[in-house]
Protein backbone atom coordinates (compact mmCIF):
# COMPACT_ATOMS: atom_id res chain seq x y z
CA UNK A 1 0.00 0.00 0.00
CA UNK A 2 1.23 3.51 -1.27
CA UNK A 3 1.24 6.38 1.69
CA UNK A 4 -1.85 8.70 0.84
CA UNK A 5 -0.72 12.75 0.49
CA UNK A 6 -3.06 15.05 0.33
CA UNK A 7 -2.70 18.52 -1.03
CA UNK A 8 -4.81 21.37 -0.19
CA UNK A 9 -3.63 24.01 -2.68
CA UNK A 10 -5.21 27.36 -3.08
CA UNK A 11 -4.35 30.49 -5.07
CA UNK A 12 -1.25 30.55 -4.29
CA UNK A 13 -0.20 27.98 -6.94
CA UNK A 14 -1.87 29.39 -9.46
CA UNK A 15 -0.75 32.77 -9.64
CA UNK A 16 2.62 31.88 -10.42
CA UNK A 17 1.05 31.07 -13.65
CA UNK A 18 -0.44 34.69 -13.92
CA UNK A 19 -3.82 33.66 -12.67
CA UNK A 20 -5.32 36.73 -10.87
CA UNK A 21 -6.19 36.13 -7.37
CA UNK A 22 -9.08 37.84 -5.56
CA UNK A 23 -7.58 37.19 -1.78
CA UNK A 24 -5.10 39.40 -2.36
CA UNK A 25 -6.84 42.50 -2.99
CA UNK A 26 -9.22 44.02 -0.64
CA UNK A 27 -12.50 41.91 -1.64
CA UNK A 28 -11.68 43.02 -5.69
CA UNK A 29 -11.02 40.20 -8.13
CA UNK A 30 -10.29 41.40 -11.42
CA UNK A 31 -10.73 44.83 -10.61
CA UNK A 32 -14.48 43.70 -9.96
CA UNK A 33 -16.14 43.77 -6.33
CA UNK A 34 -16.39 39.79 -5.40
CA UNK A 35 -20.16 39.91 -4.36
CA UNK A 36 -20.79 41.62 -7.89
CA UNK A 37 -19.32 38.36 -9.60
CA UNK A 38 -19.31 35.78 -7.24
CA UNK A 39 -22.99 35.27 -5.28
CA UNK A 40 -26.08 34.33 -6.10
CA UNK A 41 -27.49 37.90 -5.73
CA UNK A 42 -24.63 39.50 -7.72
CA UNK A 43 -25.54 36.49 -10.81
CA UNK A 44 -29.55 37.82 -10.26
CA UNK A 45 -28.66 41.51 -10.46
CA UNK A 46 -26.73 41.36 -13.60
CA UNK A 47 -26.26 37.91 -15.19
CA UNK A 48 -25.12 39.01 -17.98
CA UNK A 49 -22.00 41.05 -16.27
CA UNK A 50 -20.98 37.48 -14.02
CA UNK A 51 -21.23 35.15 -17.57
CA UNK A 52 -18.71 38.03 -18.95
CA UNK A 53 -16.70 37.86 -16.56
CA UNK A 54 -16.02 34.16 -16.30
CA UNK A 55 -16.53 34.14 -20.19
CA UNK A 56 -12.93 36.24 -19.51
CA UNK A 57 -11.61 33.90 -16.97
CA UNK A 58 -12.15 31.01 -19.42
CA UNK A 59 -10.23 32.67 -22.43
CA UNK A 60 -7.81 33.53 -20.03
CA UNK A 61 -6.37 29.72 -19.44
CA UNK A 62 -5.09 28.44 -22.22
CA UNK A 63 -2.99 31.51 -22.45
CA UNK A 64 -1.58 29.64 -18.83
CA UNK A 65 0.78 26.90 -18.16
CA UNK A 66 1.30 24.79 -15.45
CA UNK A 67 3.90 26.00 -13.31
CA UNK A 68 7.36 24.30 -11.32
CA UNK A 69 4.62 23.77 -8.35
CA UNK A 70 2.04 22.08 -10.24
CA UNK A 71 4.55 19.96 -11.99
CA UNK A 72 6.26 19.18 -9.33
CA UNK A 73 3.01 17.54 -7.20
CA UNK A 74 3.20 14.96 -10.20
CA UNK A 75 6.48 13.32 -9.95
CA UNK A 76 4.88 12.87 -6.50
CA UNK A 77 2.57 10.23 -8.00
CA UNK A 78 5.19 7.44 -8.78
CA UNK A 79 5.83 6.74 -4.98
CA UNK A 80 2.49 7.96 -3.44
CA UNK A 81 -0.76 7.81 -3.44
CA UNK A 82 -2.20 11.62 -3.72
CA UNK A 83 -4.96 13.38 -3.46
CA UNK A 84 -5.21 17.01 -4.28
CA UNK A 85 -8.05 19.42 -3.13
CA UNK A 86 -8.08 22.38 -4.59
CA UNK A 87 -9.82 25.51 -4.25
CA UNK A 88 -8.62 26.66 -7.41
CA UNK A 89 -11.02 27.25 -10.43
CA UNK A 90 -8.34 26.31 -13.51
CA UNK A 91 -7.53 22.91 -14.79
CA UNK A 92 -3.56 23.76 -14.40
CA UNK A 93 -3.39 20.62 -12.12
CA UNK A 94 -4.64 18.13 -14.64
CA UNK A 95 -2.77 19.44 -17.49
CA UNK A 96 0.28 19.09 -15.27
CA UNK A 97 -0.92 15.59 -15.29
CA UNK A 98 -2.19 15.14 -11.53
CA UNK A 99 -4.77 12.29 -11.80
CA UNK A 100 -6.78 12.85 -8.63
CA UNK A 101 -7.77 16.43 -8.29
CA UNK A 102 -11.25 17.19 -6.62
CA UNK A 103 -12.20 20.81 -6.73
CA UNK A 104 -13.51 22.36 -3.87
CA UNK A 105 -15.01 25.60 -5.55
CA UNK A 106 -16.19 24.41 -8.73
CA UNK A 107 -14.37 24.82 -12.04
CA UNK A 108 -14.43 27.20 -15.04
CA UNK A 109 -14.26 24.97 -17.83
CA UNK A 110 -17.92 23.14 -16.80
CA UNK A 111 -21.47 25.35 -16.53
CA UNK A 112 -24.42 24.02 -14.78
CA UNK A 113 -28.36 24.46 -15.39
CA UNK A 114 -29.86 27.00 -12.75
CA UNK A 115 -32.79 24.89 -12.78
CA UNK A 116 -30.66 21.10 -11.88
CA UNK A 117 -27.37 21.66 -10.08
CA UNK A 118 -25.90 17.73 -10.76
CA UNK A 119 -26.90 18.90 -14.21
CA UNK A 120 -23.02 19.80 -15.28
CA UNK A 121 -21.45 19.78 -18.32
CA UNK A 122 -18.27 20.67 -19.82
CA UNK A 123 -17.85 23.86 -21.40
CA UNK A 124 -14.98 25.94 -23.24
CA UNK A 125 -16.46 28.32 -25.17
CA UNK A 126 -17.74 31.61 -23.83
CA UNK A 127 -21.31 31.16 -22.11
CA UNK A 128 -24.03 33.89 -22.68
CA UNK A 129 -28.04 34.77 -21.88
CA UNK A 130 -30.01 32.15 -23.90
CA UNK A 131 -27.56 29.06 -23.37
CA UNK A 132 -30.01 26.47 -22.05
CA UNK A 133 -30.02 23.00 -20.91
CA UNK A 134 -32.43 20.26 -22.31
CA UNK A 135 -35.10 21.42 -19.80
CA UNK A 136 -34.62 24.91 -21.16
CA UNK A 137 -32.78 26.26 -17.86
CA UNK A 138 -30.18 29.21 -18.48
CA UNK A 139 -26.48 27.85 -17.60
CA UNK A 140 -24.68 29.16 -15.25
CA UNK A 141 -20.54 28.95 -14.46
CA UNK A 142 -20.01 25.57 -12.21
CA UNK A 143 -18.14 28.09 -9.56
CA UNK A 144 -19.50 27.77 -5.67
CA UNK A 145 -20.58 31.43 -4.90
CA UNK A 146 -20.26 33.00 -1.36
CA UNK A 147 -23.45 32.08 0.37
CA UNK A 148 -23.66 28.84 -1.85
CA UNK A 149 -23.30 25.16 -0.43
CA UNK A 150 -19.92 23.41 -1.13
CA UNK A 151 -21.02 20.02 -2.34
CA UNK A 152 -17.66 18.39 -2.03
CA UNK A 153 -16.85 19.70 1.36
CA UNK A 154 -18.11 15.62 2.63
CA UNK A 155 -15.95 14.13 -0.03
CA UNK A 156 -12.55 16.28 0.54
CA UNK A 157 -13.01 15.84 4.98
CA UNK A 158 -13.47 11.86 3.95
CA UNK A 159 -9.99 12.34 1.85
CA UNK A 160 -8.76 14.33 4.38
CA UNK A 161 -9.23 11.95 7.25
CA UNK A 162 -6.98 9.30 5.43
CA UNK A 163 -3.65 11.27 5.24
CA UNK A 164 -0.26 9.80 6.01
CA UNK A 165 0.83 13.26 5.37
CA UNK A 166 -0.76 16.66 4.36
CA UNK A 167 0.87 19.43 2.70
CA UNK A 168 -1.20 22.91 2.49
CA UNK A 169 0.57 24.82 -0.70
CA UNK A 170 -0.63 28.78 -1.13
CA UNK A 171 -3.86 28.87 0.85
CA UNK A 172 -4.05 30.95 4.03
CA UNK A 173 -4.45 28.52 7.08
CA UNK A 174 -7.48 31.44 7.96
CA UNK A 175 -9.89 30.20 5.12
CA UNK A 176 -12.52 28.02 5.24
CA UNK A 177 -12.58 25.52 3.90
CA UNK A 178 -8.92 24.52 3.90
CA UNK A 179 -8.71 26.07 7.80
CA UNK A 180 -11.21 23.02 8.83
CA UNK A 181 -9.58 20.28 6.85
CA UNK A 182 -6.70 20.30 8.85
CA UNK A 183 -8.87 19.55 11.82
CA UNK A 184 -9.50 15.84 10.46
CA UNK A 185 -5.95 14.51 9.85
CA UNK A 186 -4.67 12.49 12.75
CA UNK A 187 -2.63 14.26 15.65
CA UNK A 188 0.74 12.46 14.51
CA UNK A 189 0.43 13.22 11.04
CA UNK A 190 3.17 15.54 9.05
CA UNK A 191 1.60 18.54 8.01
CA UNK A 192 3.75 21.08 5.91
CA UNK A 193 2.57 24.42 5.34
CA UNK A 194 3.85 26.29 2.06
CA UNK A 195 3.46 29.94 1.59
CA UNK A 196 5.54 32.97 1.31
CA UNK A 197 4.04 35.17 3.90
CA UNK A 198 2.46 32.20 6.31
CA UNK A 199 -0.09 32.78 8.78
CA UNK A 200 -0.04 30.43 11.26
CA UNK A 201 3.02 29.32 13.27
CA UNK A 202 4.28 25.51 14.10
CA UNK A 203 3.29 25.80 17.53
CA UNK A 204 -0.37 25.48 15.91
CA UNK A 205 -0.16 22.62 15.05
CA UNK A 206 1.50 18.84 16.47
CA UNK A 207 3.54 18.04 13.73
CA UNK A 208 3.75 20.97 11.01
CA UNK A 209 6.49 22.23 9.38
CA UNK A 210 6.54 25.70 7.55
CA UNK A 211 8.20 26.49 4.61
CA UNK A 212 8.23 30.57 3.88
CA UNK A 213 8.30 30.26 0.23
CA UNK A 214 6.44 30.92 -2.63
CA UNK A 215 5.33 27.60 -4.02
CA UNK A 216 7.42 27.32 -7.26
CA UNK A 217 10.27 27.64 -5.40
CA UNK A 218 8.95 25.44 -1.99
CA UNK A 219 7.19 22.68 -3.86
CA UNK A 220 9.91 21.39 -5.54
CA UNK A 221 11.84 21.30 -2.77
CA UNK A 222 9.75 19.36 -0.47
CA UNK A 223 8.81 17.14 -3.67
CA UNK A 224 12.83 15.94 -3.74
CA UNK A 225 12.59 15.87 0.11
CA UNK A 226 9.29 13.27 0.30
CA UNK A 227 10.90 11.36 -2.96
CA UNK A 228 14.21 10.74 -1.10
CA UNK A 229 12.47 9.46 2.40
CA UNK A 230 10.36 7.21 0.53
CA UNK A 231 13.19 5.85 -1.08
CA UNK A 232 14.98 5.49 2.17
CA UNK A 233 12.52 3.43 3.82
Amino acid sequence: MKKQITILTGAGVSAESGINTFRDADGLWEGRDVMEVASPQGFYNNPELVLDFYNQRRRQLPLVKPNKAHLALVDLEKNYHVEIITQNVDDLHERAGSTRVLHLHGELLKVRSTGNESDVKTWHDDLILGDFCDKGHQLRPHIVWFGEEVPLLQRAVEITAQSDILIIIGTSMQVYPAAGLVNYVSPETPIYFIDPKPAVQERDFENLTIMAKTAVNGVPDLVLRLMSDHNHN
